[in-house]
């Protein structure tokens, strides 16, 4: 008698064909819709994660200045806007270069930015040196490392005098992630 009402309290043990058809019916939907749901959201996670490897930069000069503007044998910092950057970027779509005049018709362009880790590198006018505050590297005149852990020299831009103006074409620093 107790099996009669474990039975008939909890419904039959055995489920109809129809009731089957219904389970499989809506678990085949929840699949169905946890399946579209993933890929909505998955695609333009892939697509954000993915793209920048095949963006290519911008080719773009930017103007520096007039020849007149610098000194043969000095050098001084040059503030760049990154046109490859957003409208609404503001102030971080600008960074700095070191331009040095070495002649009447030759330019040097150097990163502002450590090999290292990308700490922002002084001239030292006196010492003739770029230093780099963070981890004590330095670099000489000609951008090659002169002591501390930098691995590489600073990164030199390509220059040109286009059009009376100082032209720097825009790159990508490469920073060492070694410490």
């Amino acid at each position: 008698m107790d099996t009669n009402l474990a039975e008939s309290s909890s419904g039959p043990l055995t489920e109809t064909p129809q009731e089957i058809s219904r389970r499989r019916f809506f678990e085949k939907l929840s699949i169905a819709l946890v399946g579209l749901c993933s890929a909505i959201v998955g695609v333009p996670l892939v697509g954000f994660i993915v793209a920048p490897f095949f963006r290519k930069m911008p080719e773009k000069w930017v103007t520096l200045g007039k020849p007149d503007d610098f000194q043969i044998g000095k050098t001084v910092a040059v503030t760049v806007t990154d046109p490859s950057s957003l409208p609404w970027a503001g102030v971080t779509a600008k960074s700095g270069v070191w331009l040095r005049r070495v002649s009447q018709d030759s330019f040097i362009a150097f990163s502002a930015n450590c090999t290292h880790l990308g700490c922002p590198v002084r001239w030292l006018e006196g010492a003739d040196l770029f230093m780099c505050p963070c981890h004590g590297g330095v670099y000489y005149s000609d951008g090659n490392v002169a002591a501390g852990p930098p691995p590489l020299p600073l990164f030199r831009y390509d220059v040109r005098i286009a059009n009376g103006e100082v032209q720097m074409k825009q790159a990508i620093v490469p920073i060492s992630t070694t410490l």
